[in-house]
């Protein structure tokens, strides 16, 4: 028997998910959640789930396992500690939280239940994230010394449209939010593959000056000026890390991770993926081998062969994408952001299963989350050099935050 899961928030990125957690043979039901009635019948009508609710507080006191949030990204922290304390187990779609005492009271909040708790990190399962860590792994890079994390979006590419259904008549208020506010696609990436997290920071933002005023004070909740910030990190392997987060940019729009180690080296820019080492002629393209389109499970072992048959393909996924442990009832489901919606929410009902912290645990989201909160303070400060809390992890120092 699988664990029953309810989805709370059933917008339009909770689509990407609910087919997921339906065909998954390891969750016996489903139940959807949302304020909005309309929406929720719909959605129910829509996926054929028969069981709805409507609200959070009612979706607590049902006898679902886990909870996964995909509502407005304020709302995460606090609604995970309120699914934690009701004893369920909680998937949350990024951010963890919004600001330090949200997150301390989230992790605190896990490791006084003991529930699983997970972040939807997309990166962590980015093709080049897992080439890196695999190269890693084997001691290729040798130490690293030094990375660049870098999320560019510009408002122009859907962001107004995301805010205005987020924040509805008032969504100017939340709209200019810091852009280290939202820096989990960019650490992450390189948490994921040294394993060594931030430990200092000094940062630098961008004064906006776009017209829709959105950067202003008075306008923005957070009085927060900046739609451009850079941050450099210390790490605590002693390596150094440059991140940026970019709200105003000419350019198509894209996550990146580049890695320099003392024996190799990854370097990515859009459209491009090579591996380099000291040697000239030993240059690698990675493009093809990285890109997402998709992959037959035959490919991918006999083991899977035997599984399914004939041509399946898993979508969305890239060659270096270990789908072979992915469950079968996955294949030709859609899969978003790189191939990294399956692997997510497979990793989440595993871990419920065996009640083991996911990759993407609670400690973990902290190293994601806590750099750029910090970061921001940094730039609020003209660039001071400020130490970052860390909250430790699931092997290690837990409760109160430490400062490196």
């Amino acid at each position: 028997m699988g664990i029953k899961v309810g989805i709370c928030g059933v917008g339009a990125f909770a689509n990407n998910f609910i087919p997921l957690f339906k065909a998954h043979p390891g969750v016996a039901s489903v139940t959807l959640c949302d304020l909005d009635a309309a929406k929720l019948k719909e959605k129910a009508q829509l996926f054929g789930i028969a069981r709805t609710c409507p609200s959070l507080d009612d979706l607590c006191q049902t006898d679902v396992d886990a909870i996964a949030i995909f509502t407005q990204n304020w709302m995460h922290g606090p609604q995970a500690v309120q699914a934690l304390k009701a004893g369920k187990h909680v998937y949350s779609a990024v951010p963890s939280a919004i600001t330090m005492e949200e997150i301390t009271r989230l992790v605190r909040t896990v490791e006084q239940t003991r529930k699983i708790y997970m972040i939807g990190e997309t990166s962590y399962y980015y093709p080049c994230a897992l080439y890196c860590r695999e190269r890693f792994q084997k001691g290729d890079f040798g130490s690293v010394v030094y990375a660049e994390g870098e999320y560019m979006h510009d408002f122009d590419h859907g962001l107004y449209d995301v805010c205005k259904w987020r924040g509805g008549e008032r969504w100017k208020e939340t709209a200019g939010s810091p852009p280290m506010h939202y820096p989990t696609h960019s650490v992450s990436m390189i948490v994921s593959v040294t394993g060594a997290y931030a430990t200092h920071v000094s940062c630098l933002g961008v004064v906006d000056r776009h017209e829709d005023g959105l950067f202003r004070k008075g306008v923005n909740r957070w009085d927060n000026e900046f739609s451009n910030e850079t941050a450099l990190m210390r790490m605590s392997d002693g390596s150094v890390t440059r991140i940026n987060e970019f709200r105003r940019i000419g350019h198509p729009g894209e996550v990146r991770l580049s890695l320099y180690g003392t024996q190799g080296s990854y370097e990515e820019q859009y459209g491009n993926n090579i591996w380099v080492t000291k040697d000239r002629a030993s240059r690698q393209d990675l493009t093809s081998l990285l890109e997402s389109k998709g992959v037959l499970a035959r490919d991918k072992g006999d083991a899977m062969a035997e599984k399914v048959g004939g041509d399946a393909v898993f979508s969305g996924v890239s060659t270096v994408h270990p789908v072979e442990r992915l469950p079968k009832e996955f294949i030709g489901l859609s899969n978003g952001h790189r191939g990294s919606h399956q692997f997510l929410i497979h990793d989440f009902v595993t871990a419920c299963a065996a009640n083991v912290p996911p990759p993407t645990n609670v400690w973990q989201a902290a190293r994601y989350l806590v750099p750029g909160l910090i970061a921001h303070e940094s730039a609020k400060r003209d660039g001071e050099l400020m130490a970052i809390p860390d909250f430790g992890d699931p092997l290690g120092t837990r409760g109160s935050p430490k400062s490196s």
